[in-house]
């Protein structure tokens, strides 16, 4: 009679249901991870992704609906080429005042 328990014991299909079992498990990680992640497809969200901030091999990824652009820092310091185009003061009541550049005062 003792043989009889020990059957059930060697009997392969249980080990595939096991691995049946770990797939769906894993499967279901997969789908968590892709729901969460901010560049995710599915999703219609604007989002910007920032890695590495403030170092020299900073990338910044933009969504915009369906389309992701990219940016890559080279690491080198950016120089404009404009001109003064005027002053700007900042009154006490707060308010600021731009004065362009040349400009003939009022009398």
């Amino acid at each position: 009679m003792r043989f009889l328990d020990d059957d059930e014991a060697d009997d392969p299909i249980l080990s595939v249901v096991n691995l049946i079992d770990l797939f769906l498990v894993v499967t279901g990680i997969l789908m968590v991870v892709i729901v969460r992640n901010p560049l995710n497809p599915f999703t219609s969200q604007d989002v910007t992704v920032i890695e590495n901030p403030g170092q020299a091999n900073m990338r910044i990824t933009v969504k915009q609906g369906e389309e992701l652009t990219r940016y890559q820092s080279t690491g080198e310091i950016g120089e404009g080429g404009g001109v003064k185009a005027g002053v700007t003061y900042r009154l006490p009541d707060g308010r600021m005042v731009y004065v362009p550049e040349g400009a003939t005062p009022a009398r």
